[in-house]
């Protein structure tokens, strides 16, 4: 599976455009969106309609995941799929959530990958038999990142900042 998982969107467009390119570049197969869609605070560049429609642009290819944030959103009445679970397999051993929740400090599915966001800050750690893998946000990173991504390549994952400089990567046999 080719994949970009992206998180933290928070309503704000900014890299968006950015990201619909490396998609198509990459021949992706599936968006993978970890949650806080819309909410967002007086962000430059915050626009929750433009938001919707990309999102609604990928509705075929798109597995998408509500966060903390995203109490107000009604999965019914989206343009586009999100899932009613805050976990979500999507293959074999590796699964998707927020990360509010579950992520590296709370997850028991031994020899895994949990991929999840909420944190605005991308990292790949090994943990026991684990992988922890965090996209970053793509619209309000922390600690002095960049607004980052994440693309999984069969069993390769990378996380790139929007410059394509890679952060981390991890190749998984």
């Amino acid at each position: 599976m080719k994949a970009l998982v992206i998180s933290d969107i928070h309503g704000i467009k900014t890299n968006l455009e950015k990201i619909k390119n490396r998609y198509i570049e990459l021949n992706c197969q599936k968006l993978i969106v970890l949650g806080d869609l819309y909410f967002g605070n007086d962000y430059p560049n915050y626009d929750p309609k433009y938001v919707q429609n990309f999102l609604k642009s990928f509705s075929k290819d798109l597995i998408c995941i509500k966060g903390n944030c995203d109490f107000k959103v009604n999965s019914k009445e989206e343009p586009f799929p999100i899932e009613k679970d805050n976990i979500v397999n999507i293959a074999g051993n590796i699964y998707i959530t927020h990360g509010d929740i579950y992520n590296e400090t709370n997850w028991l599915v031994k020899n895994s990958i949990l991929i999840f966001g909420h944190y605005h800050i991308p990292f790949i750690k090994k943990i026991d038999n684990n992988i922890y893998i965090n996209p970053g946000s793509i619209s309000i990173p922390k600690s002095k990142n960049l607004p980052s991504y994440l693309f999984i390549n069969d069993n390769e994952y990378i996380i790139y900042d929007v410059n394509d400089s890679t952060i981390a990567e991890l190749k998984n046999s």
